[in-house]
């Protein structure tokens, strides 16, 4: 059963870091409008770990594009609010965007094959990233890549930095992308189903390096996956997806105890020795 962690680093406290209000996300196809988000509200404080879960295609990816305006087109944002640290990302300039990804949210992506170019090296990318928000730059960026690798316990942190992301294993490039998220020390971090392509001990990994990076740096975590055993395990809230609206959100010990809605009932009983209704 998983914990209560009303004590997280900075739960409850003071204003929401990020809160999104009735955010809306379409697809603009030739048979219509495809809604991929519907109002889509929830709240996540500093120091906190927010699951947003359900099954796979509820919208939960799109919910992290759209939080940091990276939904391609046909998609579009259609409605709503992203407020993170007061400001509506919504009405900002592209410029004004560009700050806030990487420095105020960092993203980690589900396959990091995807995220890292092939043709630079590990440090390059994270030096780039330090030397494009005008933190270092140089001799100065390349130590604080290798810092930035030891931080998420990766083995021979200088060797590494000057390898390409094929050298690495899934789970060492996973530790990658990790660091290049928390480059800049965003204060909030979006994980994208961080561990779906790793073995179980490597996903066990990452799911406790995440936590020590919280307590570490106060960080605010969603945390987006379809896997009611990382809820569990990573949890302080829960807010339950399906076809694209957040159709319950609470406390993740509630949610395991007292689920409310009939679908969560339904997802927790799917679980080999969960819950029956």
């Amino acid at each position: 059963m998983p914990d209560a962690r009303s004590d997280a680093p900075g739960a409850n406290v003071g204003d929401p870091l990020l809160s999104t209000e009735g955010l809306t996300t379409v697809f603009d196809t030739p048979a219509g409008q495809v809604t991929a988000n519907d109002g889509v509200t929830f709240e996540l404080r500093a120091g906190e770990i927010l699951c947003l879960v359900g099954e796979s295609g509820c919208g939960k990816s799109i919910t992290a594009l759209s939080i940091l305006r990276l939904v391609q087109r046909p998609g579009r944002i259609a409605g709503g609010r992203v407020v993170f640290k007061g400001r509506d990302l919504l009405k900002l300039d592209e410029r004004e965007m560009r700050a806030i990804r990487g420095a105020g949210i960092g993203l980690v992506f589900q396959e990091p094959m995807t995220a890292l170019s092939p043709v630079f090296t590990i440090g390059s990318q994270i030096a780039e990233t330090l030397a494009v928000h005008g933190i270092a730059r140089g001799e100065a960026a390349r130590r604080r890549a290798v810092e930035l690798l030891d931080e998420v316990s990766i083995p021979e942190p200088a060797r590494r930095a000057g390898e390409y992301p094929h050298e690495l294993s899934g789970g060492l490039r996973q530790r990658a992308l990790i660091a290049l998220a928390l480059a800049c020390r965003p204060p909030l971090v979006i994980a994208d189903e961080p561990t779906t392509a790793l073995d179980a001990t490597i996903q066990a990994q990452i799911l406790e390096l995440l936590r020590d990076l919280r307590n570490r740096f106060d960080l605010g975590l969603l945390l987006i996956t379809h896997d009611f055993g990382v809820v569990a395990q990573m949890a302080d809230r829960v807010a339950v997806m399906r076809a694209g609206r957040i159709v319950e959100q609470a406390p993740v010990r509630d949610l395991f105890l007292r689920p409310q809605h009939p679908y969560t009932q339904e997802l927790l009983a799917s679980i080999p020795g969960g819950r029956r209704r």
